[in-house]
């Protein structure tokens, strides 16, 4: 899968200033934080990076996630300008989305030029749904994981539903899961994609706790599979977060791939949700 689903509703401009809430309260109730996936605003990222970027910084947050672009992993700018971007507006690269691919290697030093903590595979890097295929890319990502380490640098995975098929009775995403080692290979989960996958989170925090350091917190519409504005779909926020400590996450990041009006306008809704929490 190379692709996220790309539907994008056509959108108005959405300023009211009077909208934009900061997530510093909510925040300093749960020990992690919480960030942003840039893929939530790639249309705007395409368009002007560093305006994009201050808006972002605008509703609060003060950690991101990259994702990958037709202008690269930092959208057009070189990973130092990246992390001295997120700098002056007060907010921290985490993490990046990217490849296992023949360009690993480049992808790991921009990213120790960026002075991001995690490299996140997001797609499996060969084609399979068996368990013969998600063993052979668990000694994949083991094996990124050490090159990953020896740089400083944490490797992982994002999933998305079609890991949670199974083979034999055997859920391949658990098949991940077992042969990879907890401390080179750190699980983003998407908790969208899970239920989407009609599987519960709670039961992956029981079953490997510890092991999801980073989450996609994300609201799904379970009638269109998409993405939906916190509070509109079938993800029960409020329990996911108060069991924050059962999986380990140290970064939630929120992520919107579909939106009511647009990126801005929902993230903002989402913020509100959030507060009222």
């Amino acid at each position: 899968m190379t692709t996220r689903r790309t539907f994008i509703k056509k959108s108005t401009i959405f300023t009211s200033a009077a909208l934009i809430v900061p997530i510093h309260t909510f925040a300093q109730e749960h020990h992690t934080g919480l960030g942003v996936q840039l893929y939530s605003f790639r249309n705007e990222m395409a368009k002007n990076v560093k305006g994009t970027l201050e808006k972002i910084a605008a509703l609060g947050f003060k950690k991101i996630e990259s994702a990958r672009s037709k202008s690269g992993h930092y959208y057009g700018l070189s990973p130092k300008e990246m992390k001295d971007t997120c700098d002056a507006l007060g907010m921290k690269l985490i993490s990046g989305h990217c490849a296992l691919d023949e360009n690993f290697n480049q992808t790991m030093q921009e990213a120790v030029e960026s002075g991001q903590e995690y490299l996140i595979c997001s797609s499996l890097p060969s084609e399979g749904q068996n368990i013969s295929n998600y063993k052979k890319v668990a000694d994949q990502f083991n094996k990124a994981g050490e090159a990953c380490k020896k740089l400083g640098l944490k490797f992982g995975y994002h999933n998305h539903e079609y890991e949670f098929e199974s083979e034999n009775g055997k859920i391949l995403y658990d098949v991940l899961m077992d042969e990879t080692e907890a401390d080179l290979v750190h699980m983003e989960l998407d908790l969208g994609w899970v239920i989407v996958a009609k599987k519960d989170p709670l039961d992956y925090f029981k079953k490997y706790p510890g092991r999801f350091p980073l989450w996609h917190l994300k609201d799904m519409n379970l009638l269109k599979n998409e993405s939906t504005e916190f509070g509109k779909g079938s993800l029960d926020i409020k329990t996911m977060l108060a069991n924050q400590n059962a999986s380990g996450v140290k970064h939630i990041f929120i992520e919107q791939e579909e939106y009511a009006i647009n990126a801005e306008a929902s993230m903002n809704h989402n913020m509100n949700y959030l507060r009222e929490l």
